[in-house]
C-alpha cells in the first residue's frame, strides 16, 4: 500500500470516528445564535442546570489534546488517590453536545474553549465556573501547500476554517488578519471576496485535514492533534503557532457547575487536586502522555501515536523555518504546555478581544460586559490555588515568574 493511500485511510478514519454530521449541524445552529445547549432557550438552559446527587466524577471531553489534564487524571488514578470514584471519560463529538451534556448534569467535569463559558454565563444565564486552565498554547494555523502562503498577508481572498465562533482560534486568527490589513468576513463560499477579505467558516476539526487535502479550504486553525494531522496526513504546512503569537495563552479551561462547587466544596477540592497533579505530570512527560492518550495506548483519542506525539513534542525552529512558524523561540514555550493557574489578565484580554471578533449570530451581550467583572465572577481561584500549594512542579511550566506566580502581563507578538 502506498504512503498516499495510507494517509487517506487515516483521514477517512478521523471523519468516521471523531464527529458526526448531526453534531456539526448542532454546532452550526448554536454558533448562529441558538442557545449553547443544542436548541435550548436561555431559560430552558438555566432550568437544566442540575447535577447528579452522587459524588462520582463524570468527565465529558472532545478528542483533542486540550482534554489532556482530565484524561491523565483518570488514566493515572489521581481521582481514586484523592478518595473519589471516577467513571470512564465520555468522548463527545462536538462542542454543543458537550455543553448540552454538561448543562443536563450528565457530566460534571469538562473542558471548554475559554470563550464558551463567557457565552454560557452571560448570554444564557448558566452557572458555569472556570476552575483552572486545562493547558496553554496547543494550536496552530495550517495552510495548504497549494496556497504558497508564508504569512498572514498571503491569506487574502482565501477560505479558512475555524472550529467554533466562540473560540480562542477565531480570536487569534482575526488578530493576525487585521494586523496584516485584511478583513475577516463570513460569507458563503460561492460569494466573491474583495481583495482584502478572508472568508471564515466553522468546520469540525476532523473535517479540516481532509478538506485541506482536497483544496475545499485553503487553511485552518484548530487545536492539536489536528494540526499535526494536517501536516502528516494532508501535507499542509504550519503557518504560525498560536502560542508564538500570544505568549502561553489559554485555550481550553476546566469547568464545573457553580451549584456543585458551592454544595460540595470538599469534593471539588479533591477534583482540583487531581487536575493539578495531572497537569504537572503531563508537562513533565509529554511523549509518554501522548502515547497513553493515542489509539496505540489507552485509546482516549482516536489518533495514532505518531500524530499525537508530534502534536505534543515537535516544536523547533529548524523544522518550522519555512514558513517561520516560530518567531519567538526565546519565550521558551512548547507546542503545548500545561499550567493550571487562570490568570485574570488573560480573561480580561479575552473579553475585550471578543468584542473585536467577527462571529455569526447575535453577540450584543458582549458589549455590556466589564472585563474585570468577568475575571472576578466567572473564574474560581480558590480551589486551584490550594491544589497548587499542595502539589508542586507546576512552577516549571514556561512563563511562570516564581517570585509572583499568580499575576502576569499578556504578551502579543503578531
Amino acid at each position: 500500500m502506498s504512503k498516499k493511500t495510507t494517509d487517506m485511510n487515516e483521514l477517512d478514519y478521523l471523519q468516521a470516528h471523531e464527529m458526526s454530521r448531526r453534531d456539526f449541524l448542532m454546532d452550526m445552529l448554536a454558533a448562529g445564535g441558538m442557545a449553547a445547549a443544542g436548541l435550548m432557550s436561555p431559560s430552558m438552559l438555566s432550568a437544566a442546570a442540575q447535577s447528579a446527587d452522587d459524588e462520582v466524577v463524570r468527565i465529558g471531553y472532545l478528542p483533542i489534546t486540550d482534554a489532556t489534564s482530565l484524561l491523565v487524571a483518570h488514566a493515572m488514578g489521581y481521582f481514586e488517590e484523592e478518595g473519589l470514584k471516577a467513571e470512564k471519560p465520555t468522548l463527545i463529538r462536538g462542542w454543543s453536545p458537550l455543553v448540552e451534556a454538561f448543562s443536563a448534569g450528565r457530566v460534571n467535569l469538562v473542558h471548554f474553549l475559554k470563550p464558551i463559558p463567557v457565552w454560557m454565563r452571560y448570554n444564557n444565564n448558566f452557572p458555569v465556573k472556570i476552575m483552572s486552565w486545562a493547558h496553554i498554547n496547543g494550536s496552530g494555523i495550517v495552510v495548504g501547500k497549494h496556497t504558497g502562503a508564508e504569512s498572514f498577508a498571503d491569506l487574502a481572498g482565501m477560505q479558512i476554517a475555524v472550529p467554533y465562533w466562540y473560540s480562542m482560534h477565531n480570536i487569534i486568527l482575526q488578530m493576525g488578519l487585521r494586523h496584516a490589513g485584511l478583513k475577516p468576513v463570513i460569507k458563503s463560499q460561492s460569494e466573491k471576496l474583495a481583495k482584502d477579505e478572508v472568508n471564515l467558516q466553522v468546520m469540525p476539526p476532523p473535517d479540516m485535514p481532509p478538506a485541506l487535502a482536497s483544496k475545499k479550504i485553503d487553511a485552518f486553525i484548530v487545536a492539536e492533534p489536528f494540526n499535526a494531522a494536517g501536516e502528516l496526513l494532508a501535507k499542509g504546512k504550519m503557518l504560525r503557532f498560536t502560542g508564538d503569537i500570544w505568549k502561553n495563552h489559554p485555550c481550553c479551561v476546566v469547568c464545573m457547575n457553580e451549584k456543585v462547587v458551592k454544595a460540595k466544596p470538599v469534593w471539588t477540592q479533591k477534583v482540583m487536586n487531581a487536575i493539578v497533579r495531572a497537569e504537572i505530570y503531563a508537562q513533565q512527560n509529554k511523549k509518554e502522555v501522548a502515547h497513553m492518550l493515542s489509539r496505540n495506548g489507552k485509546k482516549y483519542l482516536p489518533m495514532p501515536a505518531k500524530v499525537v506525539e508530534r502534536a505534543m513534542t515537535t516544536y523547533d525552529e529548524k523544522t518550522y523555518a519555512s514558513p517561520a512558524a516560530i518567531q519567538n523561540a526565546a519565550w521558551g514555550s512548547g507546542r503545548i504546555d500545561f499550567s493550571p493557574w487562570p490568570y485574570p489578565s488573560a480573561t480580561k484580554f479575552i473579553v475585550d478581544s471578543m468584542n473585536k471578533t467577527v462571529v455569526s449570530g447575535d453577540s450584543t451581550f458582549l458589549k455590556d460586559l466589564d472585563p474585570k467583572f468577568v475575571a472576578d465572577d466567572l473564574v474560581d481561584y480558590h480551589y486551584v490555588k490550594l491544589a497548587m500549594e499542595k502539589y508542586k512542579g507546576w512552577e516549571k511550566a514556561p512563563g511562570i515568574d516564581i517570585s509572583n506566580p499568580f499575576e502576569r502581563e499578556e504578551v502579543i507578538a503578531l
